[in-house]
């Protein structure tokens, strides 16, 4: 007869830099990690029974097999581990090794035990190491496989985590994105577009603990139909990372700008202006929700509008917190991280209309510092007022949180 294996019933949840905070901060950015856990699996479906902290790790109790996947997607989680769990007893902890390791170990195949303990036993770390390798040996002879240790390169590993009264057992852990928990740094405002580069932008700084507030500006008819659809599509990807958050997303309808900017500067300005214009109005909306930045999607010598010269010139003049976090990647580096956090497919969606059909044949790529202050000088509009006027004028898209 089959003896019946123990059930994994707890993930393990580590995070990095929380852990270098005072203790004040520390408490804070962990009970909201917490708060993100609980909001992630919800929003999932996941049943659990208690998500507590215990120092430098928060364990969440429950044995659904796809609650590690769901809990490696909450930013400031570094890796999970489903485990099993006993009493910090060493005789419980032998039992539970070799009860749960010898049938993961096949016949032949090479094993390790690694063991770390915090807190006070009345046996050290690589005592529990030994005697529950001794333990997995035995076990493993008594179903008739051969067993094998390497320590250096074996082929399976078991975990053991001791810790004051609860010590857990467990085989590999699952990667998640590190950083800060959403909602610990603020919020800014992020200029994100149908393209694949301003979403990873906007990815990124969630991950450093931001939340975000998207601005999408529609130049039509200067552009493709089915932008403002891709621009939500990736919104709605973005904020599946941080459910049970209310969001925010403004369409500035661009238009009227974008007509009489084309009316009166050099064409080879165009991108350098419309980028310009997009920083203004975005730092509007950036004090209307009292925010505290501006993210682009920008990365050097990618497109025009972005060589050093010219991202200066847009600038020149403007007093705005702008946050480039692309601003090294290259494409290739940026298309792997879109495809990883759910936003490329959206922003490949092609029509049969030119992305942008304002962007002249020939466009600056060297201007020169004043270029983008002496356009503005000849227009025959007041910047400032328009500025306000389409910030205030927004169509503001809510997103509920899940």
């Amino acid at each position: 007869m089959t003896e019946p294996v123990p059930e994994k019933s707890v993930v393990i949840v580590r995070y990095g830099e929380l852990s270098l905070k005072s203790r004040g901060v520390r408490d804070r950015y962990e009970e909201i990690l917490k708060m993100n856990i609980h909001a992630m699996l919800k929003a999932n479906n996941i049943p659990f029974s208690n998500i507590r902290r215990d120092f430098g790790r928060i364990f969440v109790e429950t044995n659904h097999p796809l609650a590690s996947d769901v809990i490696s997607r909450v930013f400031g989680v570094v890796s999970v581990s489903p485990a099993f769990v006993c009493a910090s007893v060493l005789e419980e902890i032998t039992s539970l090794c070799a009860d749960v390791s010898a049938p993961e170990i096949q016949s032949g195949e090479t094993y390790a035990v690694r063991a770390r303990r915090n807190g006070n036993h009345p046996f050290s770390s690589n005592d529990a190491a030994r005697l529950c390798g001794d333990a997995i040996w035995e076990k493993m002879v008594s179903q008739g496989k051969t067993p094998a240790v390497d320590l250096t390169n074996p082929d399976k590993e078991i975990f053991i985590e001791i810790r004051q009264s609860r010590s857990y057992v467990y085989f590999d852990s699952v990667k998640g994105p590190g950083g800060f928990p959403t909602g610990t740094q603020g919020k800014m405002v992020v200029l994100l577009s149908g393209g694949i580069d301003s979403p990873v932008a906007a990815w990124l700084m969630m991950k450093r603990g931001i939340d975000i507030i998207p601005v999408f500006f529609d130049n039509s008819p200067y552009m493709s139909p089915i932008a403002l659809e891709k621009a939500l599509l990736n919104a709605e990807a973005l904020f599946s990372w941080v459910p049970g958050r209310k969001h925010k997303f403004y369409r500035i309808k661009n238009g009227e700008y974008m007509k009489s900017m084309m009316e009166t500067c050099h064409q080879k300005n165009i991108c350098l202006m419309c980028k310009r214009f997009m920083f203004r109005v975005a730092g509007e909306v950036m004090k209307m929700n009292e925010a505290s930045g501006i993210i682009s999607g920008s990365s050097l010598g990618q497109v025009a509008s972005q060589t050093a010269e010219n991202m200066l010139s847009e600038t020149y003049g403007l007093c705005l917190p702008l946050y480039h976090p692309l601003i090294a990647f290259d494409k290739q580096e940026i298309v792997t991280i879109a495809q990883k956090i759910g936003t490329f497919e959206n922003s490949i969606r092609s029509s049969d209309e030119k992305e942008c059909s304002a962007v002249p044949e020939k466009p600056e790529i060297k201007a020169k510092l004043t270029a983008a202050l002496d356009e503005e000088k000849r227009f025959n509009f007041k910047v400032e007022d328009l500025v306000q006027k389409l910030a205030r004028e927004a169509e503001i898209i809510d997103f509920p949180g899940k």
